[in-house]
């Protein structure tokens, strides 16, 4: 097992406030951009949970899987649409995505049987 996604993303719903204490503009414009995402409403909320979840894959963001991963959980996905999501992570960022594509699908894994 790579890592422990659920208390990752445990940990990250938690650890925000010191950052939000010292820089809260910052915090603020962040909340402001993830609630913008999607607000044009042409792609659902699975499709852009999957397209995240291979982008964290292409940016290496352990964070960034565990919360996608388990958002895409929640928004119904299935392992065969992640794997899919992922197999064009992979096409686009070879050998790393392949690393982190095994992360995500173990943190998928990890949340869809939550």
């Amino acid at each position: 097992m790579f890592q422990k996604w659920t208390e990752l993303f445990s940990t990250l719903r938690t650890s925000h406030g010191k950052l939000g204490d010292t820089n809260p503009k910052m915090l603020e414009a962040y909340r402001h951009l993830s609630m913008a995402q999607g607000s044009n409403g042409a792609l659902d909320a699975k499709t852009r949970e999957l397209i995240a979840l291979a982008v964290a894959v292409t940016t290496r963001c352990d964070g960034c899987i565990s919360s996608h991963a388990a958002a895409a959980a929640k928004a119904g996905a299935t392992e065969a649409e992640v794997s899919d999501a992922l197999g064009t992570a992979i096409a686009l960022n070879a050998g790393a995505a392949y690393v982190y594509s095994l992360h995500a699908m173990e943190a998928f894994g990890e949340f869809k049987n939550a």
